[in-house]
């Protein structure tokens, strides 16, 4: 149950980037909060595995970080290669004249 719980909060910060960040006609609303839901989910059951117990504040603080700053590197990472590869399918498909 606390896995779901991680996940709907990652998702949540994930969906929260968009709006506080530049860029997000270039990859949506729905790909940060993607990833965010999915490295919290993988790094909380990391650390189960290692021993962490669920009722701890380690786990949660250190699944919904490296969550939240996955997120976040892909909302800063995104746009300039999306934008970068536009300009050049445009120029190919223009024939250099764009």
């Amino acid at each position: 149950m606390e896995l779901l719980f991680v996940v709907l909060i990652a998702a949540g910060v994930g969906f929260i980037l968009p709006y506080v960040l530049k860029g997000r006609e270039t990859y949506g609303i729905v790909l940060p909060a993607a990833v965010a839901a999915a490295v919290s989910s993988v790094v909380w059951v990391g650390l189960l595995w290692l021993g962490f117990t669920f009722d701890g504040g380690w786990i949660w603080l250190i699944s919904l970080v490296l969550g939240s700053l996955a997120a976040l590197a892909v909302a800063l990472i995104v746009p300039p290669r999306r934008y970068a590869s536009d300009r050049t399918l445009l120029t190919k498909l223009s024939g250099g004249r764009a």
